[in-house]
């Protein structure tokens, strides 16, 4: 038996599609809000320790007890381990005193926070990658990147016609990607753009008298399945590197960067 099925309006895939922007909407909302709360939860944990330490003996105490009652009391919940807790207590300390960078602290995840508070050991570098990771939703291990590539350092000292050239939407992520001679996370580049440059440096740029080029392919870690992959079916002279990343500021680049005055003034341009 054939049952009558009602026909739908025309006008049906377009309120699909805005139901579901609806509901992914309010996903991330509510994301947002539970991050938002997790990380006030604890830095009000990390207020109340340090308010009823005496000194960092008895913090230690304090940490070392609360961490054991709070496992008892809420067995289920993992972010009450006593290194978590230990955090709690650095976390409000270093940023008691800065009542412009607290309310952003919550808009970025505890790991996060967590992974700028032990890399980053200066105010204004730590606002630096706090404001960036809420601007452009970076991961942690993007995050962890840019640290270690030193992109804050290198984001005062770079100077170039960015701000005539191109529009305030993709200003900040240019500047990071210029900065940056080997950050691929802003590169959308398949295996057929390498051989696709070398091709056109070969017939464009290639003197006569020159042998062929030859690529590289920089890779953070080598291993055999990333050289296996990166060389299938290659055509061209392909090489693979790896590279390492310098945490020290090169000696010619050292007394170039901005006083603390311009830096403050340039992270308040990162909103």
């Amino acid at each position: 038996m054939n049952k009558h099925v009602a026909e739908l309006p025309a006008d049906y895939v377009g309120l699909l599609a805005e139901v579901k922007e609806r509901v992914l909407s309010a996903r991330y909302a509510a994301l947002k809000s539970v991050n938002k709360e997790l990380v006030g939860l604890y830095w009000d944990i990390g207020r109340m320790i340090v308010e009823r330490q005496v000194d960092s003996a008895h913090g230690d105490a304090i940490v070392e007890r609360l961490t054991r009652d709070l496992q008892a009391e809420f067995p289920r919940l993992s972010g009450f381990s006593r290194r978590n807790v230990f955090y709690m207590r650095e976390f409000y300390l270093v940023y008691r005193g800065l009542p412009k960078v607290q309310p952003l602290v919550a808009q970025i995840g505890w790991t996060h926070n967590l992974t700028i508070l032990q890399r980053c050991k200066e105010p204004l570098e730590r606002e630096f990658y706090i404001r960036m990771t809420r601007k452009f939703g970076w991961t942690k291990n993007v995050l962890i990147h840019q640290i270690d590539n030193q992109s804050y350092q290198k984001y005062l000292l770079g100077q170039t016609n960015f701000d005539q050239a191109i529009t305030p939407e993709l200003r900040d992520q240019a500047y990071l990607a210029v900065r940056d001679e080997y950050t691929f996370d802003f590169l959308e580049l398949g295996d057929e753009h390498s051989e696709f440059y070398l091709t056109a440096l070969d017939r464009d740029v290639r003197e006569a008298d020159e042998n062929p080029s030859i690529g590289i392919i920089l890779c953070k870690e080598k291993n055999r399945t990333v050289v296996e992959y990166a060389l299938h079916d290659a055509r061209k002279p392909i090489g693979v590197a790896t590279y390492r990343i310098s945490r020290q500021l090169p000696k010619e680049l050292e007394g170039q960067l901005p006083s603390p005055q311009e830096i403050a003034r340039l992270l308040n341009t990162v909103e």
